[in-house]
């Protein structure tokens, strides 16, 4: 395994963001008031997850710059 070549610009990836989002959407989960999250039906959790992990797949899939990739 190696670092892709111009990992300095990952933040400015797709695949980061799509991460970096679901990293944000579960933490603020936890900081949302009991009586909310009982109004939220469980599988909008479960659908943003698995929506923000298959964006996160696609835009690895994708260049997304000059020398974006894996070698």
């Amino acid at each position: 395994m190696k670092f892709v070549r111009n990992k300095g610009e990952a933040w400015r990836w797709f695949s980061v963001w799509a991460m970096a989002a679901q990293g944000a959407v579960g933490t603020a989960w936890l900081a949302v008031p009991d009586d909310f999250r009982s109004a939220v039906p469980s599988e909008w959790l479960a659908t943003a997850a698995i929506v923000l992990t298959f964006l996160g797949i696609g835009g690895r899939m994708v260049k997304q710059g000059d020398d974006n990739g894996p070698n």
